[in-house]
């Protein structure tokens, strides 16, 4: 029988999976400037497959998968795996990083109305407050960075908007998407299957990528990076999600992608030395306004 966690697990499950994206968000930039993209995230989705290969056996009481559920699972890995990390490690090198944290302010908007036209979400007034809420908190944060000597603003700074906003849709995708599979699938069986397609997307890029790079360039210290990159993107946040997502409608969940970039300038902060300023004390505060809102039970609920 497959695990149904209660609802306030649910919910910590959806906040640290959210986190850890930001996390490895924010960490795979001295990984990209070490290894291409494209053999980056070969190696990602090749760790992850290892790490994960007796979670591909399908469970005795599990049924057989059906054309619907396949084609799922392959827009998941496309959209959520695949093309956010392209679009977003391309995206972030283009552009500042005070545009991709606006950008991605969309995030919890763009997952409610996606969850309204193709799941039928009712979406509630406390959530749509909810959203704004992580909205707000995380364009106050990226007005409050530092905008001098980031990267982007050249010539192809327009470029790499549109790669961030993407990677925004991409995001969105996989919440809704990740509903759907979540009523037929395992959280387990649903990470294991769309890494694999992630593996298959990216081998032949990675392939013709390997055979020109040299590894021996790469430190000791990028490849313990790598490894918990890979277990973190690929393993960890697709199990978290999935399970929360047995029980939190898609909408709801949405509200949880404030955490990404919060969790990713945190990791500025504490890792990388950055100052925390009260504006971005603020835009903390706005963020995590949002998430209560969206967790805490109503009146009308109890």
């Amino acid at each position: 029988m497959s695990f149904v966690p209660s609802r306030p697990l649910a919910y910590a499950c959806l906040a640290l999976s959210m986190s850890l994206v930001g996390s490895y968000v924010a960490l795979s930039k001295p990984l990209a400037a070490a290894i291409p993209v494209f053999l980056l995230a070969w190696l990602r989705f090749g760790i992850g497959g290892l790490a994960m290969l007796h979670w591909l056996r399908k469970p005795a009481g599990e049924a057989p998968l059906t054309p619907r559920t396949k084609r799922l699972l392959f827009l998941e890995s496309f959209l959520g795996n695949f093309l956010f990390s392209l679009c977003m490690l391309f995206g972030v090198s283009l552009t500042s990083a005070v545009s991709a944290g606006v950008i991605m302010a969309a995030i919890p908007a763009t997952v409610a109305l996606l969850s309204w036209a193709f799941l039928r979400e009712r979406i509630t007034g406390r959530t749509w407050t909810a959203i704004a809420c992580a909205a707000m908190g995380i364009v106050l944060l990226a007005f409050a960075r530092p905008q001098h000597g980031e990267a982007g603003g050249g010539r192809l700074a327009w470029l790499g908007d549109l790669l961030v906003l993407g990677a925004v849709v991409c995001e969105a995708s996989y919440a809704v998407i990740g509903k759907a599979l979540t009523g037929v699938l395992g959280p387990k069986r649903i990470t294991a299957l769309i890494n694999l397609w992630g593996f298959a997307l990216v081998t032949p890029f990675g392939l013709v990528t390997a055979l020109r790079f040299d590894f021996g360039s790469v430190h000791a210290s990028s490849w313990l990076l790598l490894v918990f990159y890979a277990l973190a993107a690929s393993v960890w946040t697709v199990w978290l999600w999935m399970t929360g997502l047995k029980v939190v409608p898609a909408a709801q969940a949405g509200v949880f992608t404030a955490m990404l970039p919060v969790s990713a300038a945190l990791v500025g902060v504490l890792v990388l030395g950055e100052r925390l300023a009260a504006l971005q004390m603020l835009a903390f505060g706005s963020a995590l306004a949002g998430v209560v809102l969206a967790t805490v039970p109503s009146v009308s609920r109890r």
